[in-house]
């Protein structure tokens, strides 16, 4: 992105995240589910630019940035337009996305991208604002919205929006297959609900799992892959039955566990650091993906990477 560089700029980084365990409620009145969703931040990330504007205005390049939409429904958008009502002013900023999460890929790229403008215009706004005023924002945005602020690792209740942070002894290394196409987050939780309706059970209050917060607290990445769960990874592989053999491929290339992230369609596989490269060119070399990237975690939340001295 090209601009003047006397112009007051704030440029914010800001990571993709994998869900270790999505476990899902019941659908609510409101629509929602009731979630325990364990988050960790990965090193994958959008970095987000904000400058004075006549009005608000979005752009973005890089991969999949056809598919980002850059009307005032992007939550990068919205987060401009909801801080500016807060603060009292006019959303007046161009917002430039360089693209690096998957689109439409169970990796909250669009809720970093929200986290990452909220932060930026804070920065540029220099508006005072608190980190709780922040986080509060964010959950209003999204539900993944205010762990990509955040970061790090993290349970996330309700409908994933009130979030702790949780320990991590160590590193964990993965490799993610990217698909052809996306798939719809509100899509996938229907699938979820039809399916749990024609199998005619309760569905159960979801509950954080004890040996997997105890795998991430250790850094143990075999008890890690013995307990990452998703509930909503078979509705996502009815709606794209191929995922199957994206998870197959990853299997067989020696990944110690493999799952759908997120609402998928974008596929994780969990490994050491010796053994990912070997996972990764055998999810290359199976034809069953786009794409694969390989990235570790956990990563630092929505972080201001430049500013201006004029910004502040």
């Amino acid at each position: 992105m090209n601009r003047n560089p006397k112009t007051p700029a704030v440029t914010v980084r800001v990571p993709a995240k994998v869900n270790v365990q999505l476990a899902v409620g019941p659908a609510r009145p409101d629509g929602f589910h009731d979630l325990a969703n364990v988050f960790l931040a990965v090193g994958l990330y959008d970095e987000i630019t904000v400058t004075p504007a006549d009005e608000l205005r979005l752009t973005c390049d890089g991969p999949g940035s056809a598919e980002v939409p850059l009307d005032g429904g992007n939550l990068a958008a919205r987060a401009a337009t909801a801080l500016a009502e807060r603060t009292g002013r006019a959303p007046a900023v161009h917002i430039h996305i360089d693209k690096n999460i998957p689109v439409a890929g169970g990796m909250a790229g669009g809720s970093a991208d929200g986290a990452g403008a909220l932060l930026a215009c804070d920065a540029l706004w220099d508006t005072g604002l608190s980190r709780a005023r922040l986080l509060q924002l964010c959950a209003e945005l999204g539900s993944d919205v205010p762990f990509s602020l955040i970061g790090g690792a993290a349970l996330g209740t309700g409908r994933g929006e009130q979030v702790r942070p949780l320990p991590v002894g160590d590193s964990f290394h993965w490799v993610f297959a990217l698909a052809e196409g996306g798939l719809s987050t509100p899509a996938v939780y229907r699938e979820f609900d039809r399916l749990a309706a024609a199998a005619g059970r309760p569905v159960p209050a979801p509950v954080a799992s004890e040996a997997l917060l105890r795998a991430l607290r250790d850094g143990d990445a075999a008890a890690l892959a013995a307990a990452v769960s998703n509930d909503l990874q078979p509705a996502a592989l009815s709606l794209y039955p191929a995922l199957a053999d994206t998870l197959a491929a990853g299997t067989k290339g020696g990944a110690l566990a493999a799952l759908v992230s997120g609402s998928g369609p974008t596929t994780a596989f969990l490994t050491d650091a010796a053994t990912a490269p070997a996972v990764a060119a055998a999810l290359q070399d199976s034809g069953t993906c786009r794409a694969v990237r390989v990235a570790s975690s956990p990563a630092a939340g929505a972080t201001v990477t430049k500013a201006s001295a004029s910004a502040r």
